[in-house]
């Protein structure tokens, strides 16, 4: 997680690059990265940076979401829009949740999920029923044991939503023991960035990608040493009944190894591939107590479902298709499956090993192999990176991407964060270049 919250604004401009050609593009949001050898597949799509804009303000995209499964009606938590996104009205979903709560309770909803074939709209919401910690405190250390996931889920188009609950295994579990592992007050679960996206499989259930932190033998809050929070991945599995609430289960935890990766593993990412496999990219870290001359490799790292999303292979770093590694840092990122068939992936990647969250530049887009599920180098390019006059310190991270439904360009509305807190508020648009019409087949894993 990074800095989410804003106290100083440079004044910007905007900014436009239009790309006119279909293999690459080179401007001053940043080039291609340099391709060294060739994939064993074939690259059967472009990428390209269409747009780069600097804003005085975060766009009204930032957040939104579509709120059916065909059209252009799109909100976030305060607005809505009718023609995908041009225009925007305040609007605010009933009921309020918030209403009646004590003041430092937190309810903080991600971007919103369309389950592809019931048509409704699910919401996870980051929640924290501590009222003694000011909820202008960003990422309190309370996060690793009291922060649990409540659900909302809406048949309008998320005009109003029918309940807001906290997510509860089935079986004999309760608020203060709602998972398999988890007992609030002791240890603590969430999404972590909005990347973390669920998805719909193929068997017909809802997996909403999380993270959690990690007891030890005595009920305390394990930190293998490194000094800092811990965490293992964990997929809420749903499964919806008839009145439109999901019954849920949970995986086997997704174990990082503490050797390799210093604050475990989080922050994951989903997509299913054609053959029903599911792929789960995470972030791991080096640094801290336990490396503090930052010698471990610095990676993404990934594992894979064969079973709906319920038991996962051993995770290990995430790398290109042509089996070549490349270095990550500790950030977020996001899998986007596009309806021209096509998966991407949005991240930072390092031409050198990174120290603990840095380099969080540049940021890159990328195609993802379907068999190998590996990244395919040739495809990357690289949106946006620092320029000679910023400072080594600042990030392109913590984004939320989505495919725009008119054009199929994935859009990224964000900041350029800089030491201080300054921000740079932007938005990019990357237009993917694929051969003849889109053949969709039925994966039922996205918007």
């Amino acid at each position: 997680m990074g800095p989410k919250t804003v106290r100083n604004r440079r004044r910007s401009s905007k900014i436009t690059f239009v790309c006119l050609g279909v293999l690459c593009i080179c401007c001053a949001a940043g080039s291609t990265l340099p391709a060294t050898a060739q994939t064993s597949h074939d690259v059967t799509g472009t990428l390209i940076l269409k747009e780069k804009a600097l804003l005085k303000k975060p766009s009204p995209l930032r957040g939104a979401f579509y709120v059916s499964n065909a059209g252009n009606e799109m909100m976030t938590y305060a607005s809505r829009s009718t023609d995908n996104g041009l225009n925007w009205a305040p609007y605010r979903p009933k009921p309020d949740f918030q209403a009646g709560l004590p003041t430092n309770y937190r309810r903080s909803p991600y971007p919103g999920f369309m389950d592809p074939i019931r048509n409704v709209l699910l919401c996870l919401v980051f929640s924290m029923d501590r009222n003694d910690i000011d909820r202008n405190v960003v990422e309190p250390e309370e996060t690793t044991t009291d922060s649990y996931i409540r659900y909302r889920v809406s048949t309008d188009k998320g005009k109003t939503f029918l309940f807001d609950e906290p997510v509860i295994q089935k079986g004999d579990y309760n608020f203060k023991h709602p998972l398999e592992g988890l007992h609030l007050g002791k240890n603590a679960i969430f999404l972590g960035d909005q990347g973390c996206r669920p998805i719909r499989t193929r068997r017909g259930n809802i997996i909403v990608p999380t993270q959690m932190s990690v007891l030890d033998a005595k009920g305390n809050v394990e930190t293998f040493g490194s000094g800092w929070d811990y965490y293992h991945c964990l997929m809420l599995i749903g499964t919806w009944k008839e009145d439109n609430r999901l019954e849920w289960q949970v995986s086997e935890q997704i174990k990082a190894d503490p050797s390799r990766t210093v604050r475990g593993l989080y922050e994951p990412t989903l997509a299913q591939m054609p053959d029903g496999r599911i792929l789960c990219v995470m972030r791991g870290s080096n640094g801290l107590k336990k490396d503090p001359g930052y010698k471990l490799p610095s990676h993404k790292w990934y594992c894979v479902s064969n079973d709906g999303g319920f038991h996962w292979s051993k995770p290990q770093p995430w790398q290109y298709s042509n089996g070549e590694r490349f270095f990550s840092p500790a950030s977020m990122s996001q899998l986007i499956v596009h309806s021209n068939g096509h998966y991407y992936w949005v991240g930072n990647i390092s031409p050198a090993n990174c120290q603990g969250n840095s380099p969080r530049w540049p940021l890159v887009i990328g195609e993802v192999d379907p068999q190998s599920m590996m990244l395919i180098k040739d495809s990357v390019i690289t949106i946006d990176t620092r320029s000679p006059d910023e400072s080594t310190g600042m990030q392109l991270s913590n984004f939320y991407a989505f495919e725009d439904r008119k054009t199929g360009d994935i859009v990224l509305p964000m900041q350029r964060w800089q030491p201080g807190d300054k921000y740079q508020w932007v938005i990019y648009r990357i237009g993917t270049q694929c051969p003849g019409p889109s053949e969709l087949d039925n994966r039922h894993d996205g918007e």
